[in-house]
């Protein structure tokens, strides 16, 4: 895959509208487990690499195991994520799926008796704002890493 262009470099001042909201969500309050799953779980549903990569590395750098992350693409039929989570990732797949799913009123009262409105709110920007930089990342395909070859001792 080759990048199309460097969007950081294009349109610096709308990067940093972005990274602004970003930075409020940051320190909203939502635990930063939280945070991590919700971004990773989001990059998942609209298949971006480069966001996936990111987001289970800082997701790690947080104290997330391992077997969370291998398991939140079935979240559904896992027992390891809290009533919290679970509803925060069924929001989180409701609103990044919105032109299918419509935000379901089921899912939404379930959000409600584990979120304050405000913790919704922050929460439903949270996943606004990764939509938004997963658009950006499959739009113009910034490359991810690539992981170095492992050597021989």
């Amino acid at each position: 895959m080759k990048p199309r262009m460097n969007f950081y470099q294009a349109a610096p001042e709308s990067i940093k509208a972005l990274t602004a909201v970003e930075t409020q969500i940051q320190s909203s309050g939502l635990e930063q487990s939280l945070v991590e799953l919700v971004k990773t779980r989001a990059s998942q549903i609209n298949g971006c690499a480069f966001c996936i990569n990111m987001h289970t590395q800082d997701a790690r750098k947080h104290g997330e195991t391992e077997q969370r992350l291998y398991l939140l693409n079935a979240w559904h039929d896992s027992p390891l994520y809290t009533d919290r989570e679970r509803a925060a990732l069924a929001w989180t797949e409701a609103v990044t799926l919105i032109s299918e799913t419509h935000a379901p009123d089921d899912v939404y009262q379930e959000l409600r008796k584990h979120f304050s409105e405000s913790e919704a709110m922050n929460l439903t920007m949270l996943i606004g704002t990764i939509n938004a930089w997963n658009r950006l990342a499959i739009a113009f395909r910034p490359v991810p890493p690539k992981a170095k070859a492992a050597t021989a001792a």
